[in-house]
């Protein structure tokens, strides 16, 4: 056998034992990630329980905050692209009810300097 069969042979080994090892014996685990990180359709299915959760509060300062944590979009973007997409998608009519209630509301928020903490 030449060196260079060798060397193929090594090379395959080698990608084969870093596969296993990869994603059979020590796979990456995630915990305690942000909001930031999601895939683009579980975003949107958050943003839509941010819509859900500030209609049964009402509190858009939380709601904008939930929002906030997806990233630098201002939040009434964040929505209006949630929005959107789920007309697109024909999401339900009650969903697109909370979409828009929440991408309304926060057309006209403004964040309150200092977090509005006591």
């Amino acid at each position: 056998m030449s060196r260079w069969h060798k060397f193929f042979i090594m090379i395959a080994l080698g990608l084969a034992a870093g596969l296993v090892y990869g994603w059979v014996i020590s796979p990456v685990e995630y915990t305690n990630t942000t909001p930031d990180t999601l895939r683009a359709d579980y975003r949107r299915d958050y943003v839509l329980m941010a819509a859900e959760v500030f209609h049964a509060e009402q509190n858009l300062d939380q709601a904008a905050r939930r929002l906030g944590m997806l990233g630098s979009e201002h939040p009434a973007r964040i929505a209006a692209q949630a929005l959107i997409y789920a007309q697109q998608a024909n999401f339900p009519e009650s969903d697109l009810a909370l979409l828009q209630s929440l991408t309304t509301a926060l057309q006209t928020w403004q964040p309150v300097p200092g977090g509005g903490s006591p």
